[in-house]
């Protein structure tokens, strides 16, 4: 609950401090002296954003802080837990301040830590609920009417059924319209691959074997250069009579080795000389195998200028270097295979897609079934609370239509229309229609009444919620909210004698001017106070004895409930 509020500069206050205590608070005070400003300042305690204006004229910033008790609330507790804004003294306080600069920049704080707007939304929600002047206008969109039943059903299991179904459906009917989408432009691909791949199956080039044929293209066009070269220097190492290379060696080497016993420095020269000699035998050695090995074959020339043709006009086809022509031809089978991998797919995707759409229809039916009983009982509460409220007649349907054929969306294919008949014989039909704004304002104060049955937030804050009620209806709404007042801390701004006799607590809202300025205060009334206040709401600005009189007997009426 709210426990304390505390407000510096902000708008027409300059300072104000306030106790609040549990069960229906009033709020009231002439037109004008700023009844809604509390409200205003716990509002930016929830998030919402500030201004420039929001700041007191002549001082440089506003500062609102609200404390609350966390007392049986275990999901304002659990939400400070897991963003680790606990209060370090008592983890059962929560301290909320905003500052508001000149300047209009603003700053939030949870239990003295930073805190962003998001923060303050996401607690707000388990502290205080504020039901504003227009909040009733809700009613007539049919969003906020299937967000009311789906709260009542408490059937959250299957809203996130339906959201999962609803995203998967749609993730794989976006594939599959993509796969659709593409499918000419796949299909001719295909064709030109089909060819491409084919034409480069027929060749079958090997890895790294255009180098080879480029080697052996080359020693076989020049074979015979080879051969009659190959065999010349055979002939001139080892055979020529006239004087071949080894058998000049040989000579210096006998030569050299007379003279080698007359000078040692010969030694190592005749060494180098024998070393020669050997190589120039071996060399010629393997010139010979080389001629009698090697290969002057016309057929294989033939050949392999065929291949090697063939593989440069491919290489000029696919515009590639023919060193890359095998890599070239995996790559092309490699897309040619994953595009008729999604053929493939393009008809299990088909499948997929009406397999998950009968899921999600099958999650929506029961979603449908639980909101249908839903709204029966909703209606029946709803209807039971304003005949209550002076409207005796009044009959409540709430009818959940479900349609295969209307556009999925991640909540469903209900349509929720809430229908209300007023007057004996009349048709119910939609709230707009039907309904005056006293009577829609009666509708809706019934639904926060049952709804604080369901999940009661620790405070509610209805501002003027009773516009348009007067008279015996408003003694029926302020009964309801000191009902309302025993299961929560309420506060209510009201201009309705018969509302604020109900509270348990009131307070009074006045504007004091010195002729300068303005200055806005809020003070607690005593029981005397109360009863001058409530004859100033009955008689007007002069109080009566009678007016005194009626105030008194409200008092006591309302003390006896």
């Amino acid at each position: 609950m709210l426990a304390h509020l505390s407000i510096s500069n902000f708008a027409v206050v300059k300072q104000l401090s306030i106790h609040l205590e549990n069960g229906l608070t009033a709020i009231t005070g002439e037109t004008g002296a700023g009844k809604s400003i509390a409200i205003d300042a716990l509002s930016l305690c929830l998030g919402e954003r500030a201004d420039a204006n929001a700041v007191r004229k002549g001082t440089a910033k506003a500062e609102i802080i609200a404390h609350f008790s966390l007392c049986n609330n275990a999901l304002a507790k659990a939400f400070l837990d897991e963003h680790e804004l606990t209060s370090d003294e008592d983890e059962n306080s929560c301290f909320v301040r905003r500052v508001i600069s000149k300047e209009g920049r603003s700053k939030a704080f949870i239990n003295g830590i930073p805190a962003s707007l998001q923060q303050l939304k996401g607690l707000g929600q388990y502290l205080l609920a504020i039901h504003g002047q227009n909040t009733h206008l809700q009613l007539l969109k049919e969003e906020h009417q299937r967000q009311l039943v789906d709260s009542y059903a408490k059937h959250a299991p299957l809203l996130e059924e339906v959201g999962r179904a609803f995203a998967v459906w749609k993730d794989k009917q976006k594939t599959l319209k993509d796969l659709q989408a593409q499918a000419q432009q796949r299909e001719d691909r295909l064709q030109l691959l089909t060819y491409q791949v084919q034409e480069l199956d027929e060749f079958a080039i090997e890895e790294g074997e255009f180098e080879e044929l480029e080697v052996e293209h080359k020693r076989l066009s020049n074979g015979q250069s080879l051969l009659e070269q190959a065999q010349r220097s055979v002939y001139n190492l080892y055979e020529s009579d006239e004087g071949n290379a080894l058998s000049v060696i040989q000579s210096s080497i006998e030569r050299l080795g007379e003279l080698e016993a007359h000078d040692a420095h010969l030694t190592p020269i005749i060494s180098l000389l024998n070393d020669a000699a050997i190589q120039v035998e071996e060399a010629a050695g393997e010139l010979r195998s080389y001629c009698d090995h090697l290969e002057i074959d016309p057929l294989r020339l033939q050949q392999v200028e065929a291949r090697y043709a063939k593989a440069m006009e491919l290489a000029r086809k696919h515009t590639v270097m023919p060193e890359e022509l095998f890599h070239h031809h995996q790559a092309l089978t490699a897309e040619f295979n994953a595009l008729g991998e999604q053929e493939s797919l393009l008809g299990t995707l088909e499948t997929e897609v009406e397999e998950v759409r009968k899921q999600y229809l099958h999650a929506t039916t029961q979603l449908s079934e639980s909101r249908c009983n839903a709204a029966n009982k909703l209606a029946s509460d709803i209807e039971s609370q304003i005949r209550q409220m002076n409207m005796p007649h009044a009959k409540v349907n709430i009818d959940v239509l479900y349609d295969e054929l209307k556009k999925p969306v991640s909540t469903g294919l209900d349509t929720i229309e809430f229908k209300v008949s007023t007057n004996p014989g009349q048709d119910a039909d939609k709230l707009e229609k039907v309904v005056s704004g006293g009577e829609l304002s009666r509708i809706g104060l019934a639904i926060q009444v049952i709804a604080s049955d369901n999940h009661a937030t620790p405070t509610m804050v209805f501002d003027e919620v009773d516009t348009g009620i007067s008279g015996p209806t408003a003694s029926i709404v302020g009964g309801l909210l000191r009902k309302l007042g025993k299961q929560a801390q309420v506060m209510c701004v009201t201009h309705l004698p018969q509302v604020a006799a109900q509270a348990h607590n009131q307070l009074f809202v006045t504007k004091v001017t010195d002729g300068e300025s303005t200055e806005t205060q809020m003070l607690a009334l005593t029981k005397q106070d109360r009863i001058d206040e409530l004859a100033r709401l009955l008689a007007g600005d002069k109080v009566t004895k009678s007016a005194l009189a009626n105030a008194k007997e409200l008092l006591k009426s309302a003390a006896s409930n």
